[in-house]
């Protein structure tokens, strides 16, 4: 099993692989392609660029894809995944990202917000002269989208982060998860947490998605700021995740030091590892012995 890191700072951490850099992030904000790494671009939330044009954002009879409506339950601010313009620019970002030295492009929020989005007048419009019910004619401009930015990344490696909704990420989002199957090479699936101190969830939500997938999995977790409870949380977590057949774990971080922490609290803790080598985590014991290994 693999243990890599998702990171805001383009910086490698021995131990870990593979390293992916948010270059498109949620705000709007864009950096320079991370060589070496995997590239993660956010699609369709883009908070500056409703700021500039508000017009972009995506509608529903509950009002705008905005995290301020209250009356729909939104992380960030969407812009419509019809708006040809923008979608032109994504496409076009991330031509200009695989044109670097990277591993590959891993998209995340490329699909509508909610269900009941979007039914702007371009949407109303393009969904009535489809000619496909309500919900085909979304997963065919989700499907659509991946296909362009498959195209777009090349010969390089393409993956797909999922809202972690096994039951209804059709209906809600667009996502086909066989139809998206066919373009990426994995699938990233992150469920995020404050910490894992209860995390019977994660376990059960693992052993979903590596079963329905069909393509090789990895699971995201949270790994910011972490104290020692939560810490040895999140490395039990990840032990139980290690049981099911997945490519690997990812941890989020702030940064390098966090994951130089999470290896450095690994190796040193024996407690920790006699439990792991009592109750037969041998995929979580050979993470850690490569570790040590470091050292």
């Amino acid at each position: 099993m693999k243990v890599g890191l998702v990171t805001y700072e383009p910086k490698f951490v021995e131990g870990f692989d593979p390293h992916i850099y948010y270059v498109k992030r949620a705000d709007g904000s864009l950096f320079p392609p991370a060589e070496k790494m995997y590239n993660d671009v956010t699609c369709f939330c883009d908070a500056k660029a409703i700021r500039g044009n508000p017009k972009i954002v995506a509608v529903s009879k509950e009002g705008l894809a905005l995290r301020r409506n209250r009356r729909i339950n939104l992380p960030w601010d969407f812009v419509c995944p019809t708006d040809e313009d923008y979608r032109e620019k994504v496409l076009g970002f991330i031509q200009e990202v695989s044109s670097k030295d990277i591993l590959g492009v891993i998209l995340n929020l490329y699909h509508f917000p909610e269900e009941g989005f979007c039914v702007c007048k371009r949407c109303s419009r393009l969904w009535k002269k489809s000619g496909l019910s309500w919900i085909e004619w979304r997963v065919q401009t989700v499907t659509n989208f991946i296909r362009q930015a498959k195209e777009k990344v090349g010969n390089k490696k393409f993956a797909v982060e999922i809202w972690p909704d096994p039951v209804l990420a059709r209906e809600r989002f667009g996502i086909d998860f066989e139809r998206i199957a066919d373009f990426v090479d994995f699938f990233h699936v992150p469920l995020s947490a404050n910490d894992y101190t209860t995390m019977y969830w994660v376990d059960m939500l693992a052993r979903i998605f590596s079963r329905i997938l069909k393509k090789p999995v990895f699971i995201e977790l949270s790994a910011e700021l972490l104290d020692d409870l939560k810490l040895n949380a999140l490395l039990r977590t990840m032990a139980y995740v290690s049981r099911h057949e997945i490519e690997g774990v990812l941890l989020l971080v702030h940064s390098a030091m966090d994951a130089e922490k999470i290896r450095d609290y690994s190796v040193k803790n024996v407690e920790m590892q006699q439990w792991f080598e009592r109750h037969g985590f041998s995929r979580m014991m050979q993470i850690i012995e490569e570790w040590k290994s470091l050292y």
